[in-house]
């Protein structure tokens, strides 16, 4: 069934008119009145809807029923990333909202290749915010992730946060998986580089703010691939914990 996201209330039993996104979303894939569709607004749960009328600019649904589902990580996981060039960030927020990032913070570094002005910045955020969008009616998350303004990794680095934060650096000698292993799943934020890397006095920088460095091994992976390595190694690991305590707990 074709999910849909409408930035607007959803309340049971009434009729709404669509957002004219969701309008023209409608009409490309060939809906008709009679067809059924899942609507959610980012606050979690989903809403099962009919269509009712339809326009060729417009569209309006009966809103039938609402499920609580759910479909986020049991804990968050943070990514800050350092601006890649191109569209390489476009792929990493598809995937991070795929793979169940619940933050996105995206940050210049000192070797960031593209350098955005605030105008430039304003209006990625929101061609960012438009692909989380379309990432989540696809992967079936019902939440929106959130999506920080972006930030000079220097200023980043020195916000206070209450959950571990790990840097990747191919300088690290502990493995992310054996830290993974030892410690219970938790909110974590992952720290990634830009092409190149963090510079040294950036790594000693964040050092001094208390962040870890990790490596993924004795590969060295591009921006957009280390992000994305990260995520799944940590909820691949915390997964089959949480199996494990499960089974336990039934066990017992």
């Amino acid at each position: 069934m074709p999910r849909l996201y409408c930035n607007a209330p959803l309340p049971v039993n009434t009729r709404l008119k669509l957002p004219t996104s969701a309008a023209r979303h409608i009409m490309v894939l060939r809906l008709k009145p009679g067809d059924n569709v899942t609507l959610f607004n980012g606050e979690g749960g989903e809403c099962l809807c009919k269509i009712v009328d339809m326009h060729r600019h417009s569209a309006s649904v009966d809103i039938l029923s609402w499920q609580a589902r759910e479909n986020e990580l049991p804990y968050r996981i943070t990514l800050t990333q350092s601006m890649p060039e191109a569209s390489k960030m476009d792929m990493v927020i598809e995937k991070a909202v795929e793979l169940g990032v619940a933050r996105i913070c995206p940050v210049e570094s000192e070797r960031s290749v593209v350098r955005l002005t605030e105008e430039r910045a304003e209006k990625r955020a929101i061609r960012w915010k438009s692909i989380i969008i379309s990432a989540s009616e696809q992967c079936g998350r019902n939440r929106l992730i959130e999506l920080d303004s972006l930030v000079p990794f220097r200023d980043w680095v020195k916000q206070p946060d209450d959950q571990p934060a790990l840097m990747l650096s191919p300088y690290a000698e502990e493995l992310l998986a054996d830290w993974a292993c030892r410690n219970p799943p938790q909110n974590v934020t992952l720290i990634i580089g830009p092409e190149g890397g963090f510079s040294r006095e950036e790594e000693g920088l964040a050092i001094r703010h208390g962040i870890r460095m990790f490596s993924l091994g004795p590969r060295i992976l591009r921006t957009e691939t280390a992000g994305m390595a990260a995520v799944s190694a940590l909820t691949a690991i915390w997964s089959r914990t949480e199996r494990s305590e499960n089974n336990q707990a039934r066990l017992s």
